[in-house]
């Protein structure tokens, strides 16, 4: 199953989105239409969220705080936290937030990832996918172009850039290389809504610190904290994220020509 948000083209009116659920045998197909969840919502572009509401899903999509917490100067500095200062602690990110029952997970656990497209060559393209966090930065060394284009499915492709990037990283030996990335991969993240969510065994909050466990792996246990925690202007309810930290205004003015595009 296939959740998309579609996004229209940017105007001076402003931008909206619509969320769609997709089923079936055609779930991977861009083009594909499925059943409209939310139609037209606004993209939030100032300080009050706007939240859309439809068929027992909600959603936000707009500017906000970004949650994400990591230093990553340090980490490209041979993983010396000792100095260690939060990069994105006045940083925003246009966000994408859906709240969906746990119903239309079924019983047991699940995979998800997401993934971005983009429609400005005029066909739906894919520029972005991910869910375990940073190993399209860190691991997919001259590949990160076909990573960022490719499935899941398809990642036993990677295995040996993933390998390899270990052994340079963290000394592993050639073998347990290999066994890690074979943990790594495929670039999914395991889900079992009858249980709290805890990362990496099972989804992920935004207080959870995701880059600690992922330095211990690729460090070879080296390295296991960067010192930092997670921010303190998180919302108690929907969308979750903090107050976006500079106003729309003094943005730069988006093109009223963008292309829609969406992600998965």
């Amino acid at each position: 199953m296939t959740y998309r948000v579609v996004f229209s083209s940017f105007t001076a009116r402003g931008q909206t989105a619509t969320l769609r659920q997709i089923k079936g045998p055609h779930a991977d197909i861009a083009d594909s239409d499925g059943d409209v969840m939310i139609e037209g919502a606004a993209v939030s572009l100032d300080a009050v969220p706007s939240v859309a509401e439809g068929a027992d899903h909600r959603l936000f999509t707009g500017w906000r705080s970004d949650p994400f917490f990591f230093d990553p100067p340090s980490a490209f500095n041979g993983f010396d936290f000792s100095a260690s200062k939060d990069f994105f602690a006045d940083k925003d990110v246009c966000s994408i937030v859906l709240e969906v029952p746990n119903s239309v997970f079924g019983s047991g656990q699940v995979a998800l990832w997401a993934r971005t497209l983009t429609r400005a060559s005029g066909t739906w393209v894919q520029v972005d996918r991910g869910a375990l966090a940073a190993q399209s930065v860190f691991l997919t060394n001259d590949k990160r172009d076909d990573y960022l284009a490719a499935d899941p499915a398809d990642d036993a492709n990677f295995l040996h850039t993933f390998a390899h990037s270990l052994e340079h990283l963290g000394n592993y030996s050639h073998r347990e290389a290999q066994r890690v990335a074979r943990c790594l991969l495929p670039d999914v993240m395991p889900f079992d809504p009858s249980q709290a969510a805890s990362y990496p065994r099972s989804g992920r909050t935004l207080t959870d610190d995701i880059m600690g466990p992922f330095l211990a792996i690729i460090t070879n246990g080296k390295v296991k904290t960067h010192g930092l925690v997670h921010h303190q202007d998180l919302l108690a309810d929907f969308p979750y994220l903090g107050r976006p930290h500079t106003a729309f205004s003094a943005r730069p003015v988006p093109s009223t020509n963008s292309q829609p595009s969406h992600p998965r």
